[in-house]
């Protein structure tokens, strides 16, 4: 909390969240994704400089940036449906068993160990990186999406581990629908109606979970920080429709080095965090 009383560290925590929110939408957008590979680093590190240890820091950058998500993966959602490639069928039979892995999801952030949500974010965002920086050549496991029962499986499993990452399941689903033969933009354009189903329940099992704790912020309802929300939000939402407009015009390799290069810094700052 002492960081609160130095002026220079101040404007540098509001700074972050503000690019935070910009380079989030525009992931938002331009992936399919909720952009919580971006804003879950930065929350943890900034509720580590307030001075809240692990344990309570953890979950409350994954909390947090799943209540970023929703308008995000709302707006982002819809101008991809405006493009005639969201696939609604799929949607649907995911509905019932997203929502059942983030309810499971919410439950174990209330009594898990910080390291489970990093060596979740750890395996998830490793193998997204290496499909990125590879430019997913070899990546295909069939050339349809199988039956509606693995389907389902798949749906609950989208839910679980986009949870406890605090990500709006774009990344996820998306490899899902990309191994099995999805083209890339009806791939992105579906994850993020997959960000929508996933990030409003998320976030309120997020607030339920942390509910009545004594040792989270004093703005905090639950694992969920309404002032960070606050200043990430407006320009997560300027930089959303940016990210669908480069989304259906751009050639994509590029970007998908420099993120996939980024998850794997990412993931490095999570390994230290568990290993010392």
């Amino acid at each position: 909390m002492q960081a609160l009383s130095d002026p220079g560290t101040l404007f540098a925590l509001v700074a972050a969240l503000v690019v935070a929110g910009a380079v989030t939408g525009f992931l938002a957008g331009l992936f399919g994704i909720g952009g919580g590979a971006i804003s879950v680093p930065v929350f943890y590190e900034i509720f580590g400089i307030l001075g809240y240890k692990p344990e309570v820091a953890m979950p409350l950058a994954v909390g947090t940036s799943l209540a970023v998500i929703v308008p995000t993966s709302i707006m982002s959602a819809r101008a991809h449906y405006a493009r005639g490639t969201v696939d609604l069928p799929l949607l649907r039979l995911w509905a019932l068993p997203v929502l059942a892995g983030v309810i499971l999801g919410s439950v174990i952030a209330r009594y898990a160990d910080p390291g489970v949500f990093q060596a979740v974010f750890i395996g998830v965002a490793t193998l997204n990186a290496a499909k990125l920086l590879s430019g997913g050549k070899g990546w295909r496991l069939r050339e349809e999406l199988p039956g509606k029962g693995v389907l389902r499986i798949y749906g609950a499993a989208i839910g679980l581990v986009s949870a406890l990452m605090g990500i709006g399941g774009g990344a996820v689903s998306n490899l899902v629908m990309t191994l099995h033969g999805v083209p890339i933009h009806r791939a992105v354009s579906t994850a993020a109606g997959v960000g929508v189903l996933i990030a409003i329940p998320g976030t309120l099992g997020y607030m339920a979970a942390g509910y009545g704790r004594p040792d989270l912020p004093p703005d905090a309802i639950g694992f969920v920080s309404l002032a960070t929300f606050a200043l990430t939000i407006p320009t997560s939402l300027l930089t959303t429709r940016l990210g669908v407009a480069l989304a259906h015009a751009l050639q994509r390799r590029t970007l998908e080095t420099a993120f996939g290069a980024f998850l794997l810094l990412v993931c490095s700052r999570f390994i230290w965090d568990i290993l010392a």
